[in-house]
């Protein structure tokens, strides 16, 4: 009995090791942009939530990440934003948002509505905080 426990999970280590591509965001190119709002150190806070993110989508490469601009973080869409954290059951009011633009490519193998081996543009992310608050990301795709 113990041989068999050891064999099965000496084979589910392998697959481990073997059967998944994380995505890479090692050597991606990021645009800041202009901001009057945000500063760079700002804005690398939010690009560690959306990276933390697309870690997770296997075998994806994300080439860049610009910064949108400022007239994003307008009340229309912080309103928005606190309507999908509520939904999210959010406690927090949030007072800015900002968003980023991202080109990535995807794997030969992507799943559920991803068309494989190809390039992805101007796919948004969308992150919302209160003031000076920690970045909550709330909404990614395209709008």
């Amino acid at each position: 009995m113990k041989k068999r426990i050891l064999f099965l999970l000496s084979v589910m280590c392998i697959c481990g090791l073997t059967g998944c591509e994380k995505a890479s965001v090692s050597e991606v190119k990021v645009d800041y942009g202009t901001s009057s709002i945000y500063s760079e150190e700002e804005m690398n806070e939010a690009i560690e939530l959306i990276e933390d993110e697309f870690v997770t989508w296997d075998g994806f490469e994300l080439k860049s990440i610009s910064y949108s601009s400022d007239d994003e973080c307008n009340s229309r869409n912080i309103s928005w934003l606190n309507e999908l954290a509520e939904a999210k059951n959010l406690s927090d009011e949030f007072t800015q948002c900002i968003m980023f633009e991202s080109d990535f490519h995807t794997s030969k193998s992507a799943p559920g509505n991803w068309n494989a081996d190809t390039d992805y543009d101007d796919y948004q992310w969308w992150l919302a905080r209160t003031d000076n608050g920690e970045w909550e990301l709330l909404s990614w795709g395209y709008c």
